[in-house]
């Protein structure tokens, strides 16, 4: 029996994408999964094919729609053991005039939400047991240009967990996981039990090629390190940002290396 049978995940954005595949993974060790998300289609759907799941439809920065969802837990389960906060987007930044509306709206997603989900769940959180993981990005250590809204979200959210971990010990664990590059196309919704992550081949494909572990990342990736630090084998880990990414962020990458040229963007360009 796993030792997630007859624990409870909740989890933000799980309707696609990575937030997906940690609803799947969750589901596939025995737990049962709560999971909000405005995408109401894809939420209803993926629920359907699994009966272990409870979709709320929801935005996470109403205080209405985190009511509802907390009723809906106390009412059904009673409990939660693994808060995984992955819900957040994009609004770009400086270079396409991302206005404050839009920046406090990404971050109301990106930083409010969690701490404000976190405080709400601790009452339902069994003492010593329970886990939170929030998703990070590897755009908070290292940047494009004009991603400044989503880049601070991240960048609050890995401070946020080591805060937290701080504050919530040693009740609570609380981790960060950042993703580098990872293909979160649409998937069809299994019928059975999601598999475990396994080795992609690579194409020959230069966005594969650059990355120190010879392929980008799936969303599987990223649910099997979730999964591992909310079980008790990381009982002494707490505070942590890691880095799930293929080891892009420790190329050292300069002109003529691989191959690759710098060529100077321009403000036209831009």
């Amino acid at each position: 029996m796993s030792q997630f049978t007859g624990k409870v995940a909740l989890i933000t954005g799980g309707s696609r994408g990575i937030g997906r595949a940690i609803v799947l993974a969750f589901l596939r060790e025995g737990a049962s999964v709560a999971f909000i998300d405005p995408a109401v289609e894809e939420g209803r759907r993926l629920a359907s094919a699994h009966p272990g799941a409870l979709f709320v439809p929801g935005d996470i920065t109403r205080a209405g729609d985190l009511d509802r969802l907390f009723d809906t837990l106390r009412q059904h389960v009673g409990r939660v053991d693994f808060l995984v906060n992955n819900a957040c987007f994009s609004r770009g930044g400086i270079l396409s005039d991302c206005s404050p509306e839009d920046f406090d709206a990404v971050l109301a997603v990106g930083v409010r939400a969690p701490y404000e989900l976190s405080r709400r769940c601790l009452p339902l959180f069994p003492d010593r047991e329970a886990c939170i993981v929030n998703i990070g990005s590897s755009r908070a250590v290292m940047s494009q240009p004009d991603t400044e809204s989503y880049s601070a979200a991240k960048g609050g959210i890995v401070a946020l967990t080591h805060a937290l971990a701080v504050s919530l010990g040693p009740r609570v664990r609380v981790h960060c996981v950042s993703p580098g590059w990872i293909d979160t196309r649409p998937e069809p919704v299994p019928e059975g039990p999601a598999p475990a992550a396994t080795p992609a081949a690579s194409p020959p494909d230069p966005d594969w090629a650059q990355h120190p572990a010879g392929r980008i990342g799936r969303p599987a990736d990223i649910a099997e390190l979730v999964l591992f630090l909310c079980s008790s084998r990381a009982g002494f880990i707490t505070g942590q940002h890691f880095l799930v990414d293929g080891g892009m962020t420790r190329t050292m990458i300069y002109h003529g290396d691989g191959g690759w040229t710098f060529a100077p963007a321009t403000q036209d360009s831009k």
